[in-house]
């Protein structure tokens, strides 16, 4: 499977069954699947959504959002859960406007399901760890 690396950007192929080892990219030799959720911004966010073959699921969430900041350990925890099953991201509204705005995001947190480029699901609101992982499988 290919996993583009969120730091630079290269794409990475990682064998099926190494996802859940903790590989790292082959360029900046960051860790690409390690079971924390990875920030995307409007710079990178095209670049790691288009080529990585994971699902990926996307918190669009703020830092003056208390609903958000009370979800964000369970998406880390949701994320731990996920490891070389899924990739999690998070794109904060805020730094990163023309994401959030082709997303049409108009409350946060939103989830946002994508796999290939495309989304195919979304949900709005927190959601406990448990939530997350049934939503997303």
């Amino acid at each position: 499977m290919h996993v583009v690396c969120s730091h630079c950007r290269t794409v990475n192929r990682v064998p099926d069954e190494r996802a859940g080892q903790d590989p790292v990219c082959g360029q900046c030799g960051r860790a690409l699947l390690d079971g924390h959720p990875v920030e995307l911004t409007d710079d990178n966010f095209d670049a790691v959504i288009s080529r990585t073959d994971l699902p990926i699921v996307v918190d669009f969430w703020a830092a003056w959002c208390g609903p958000c900041r009370m979800m964000a350990p369970q998406f880390e925890q949701a994320a731990r859960a996920l490891k070389g099953r899924a990739l999690l991201a998070k794109v904060d509204t805020d730094a990163s406007p023309l994401v959030a705005g082709r997303f049409g995001i108009r409350s946060i947190p939103t989830l946002v399901k994508l796999q290939g480029g495309r989304e195919l699901d979304r949900v709005s609101g927190a959601m406990q760890a448990a939530q997350i992982l049934s939503w997303v499988k």
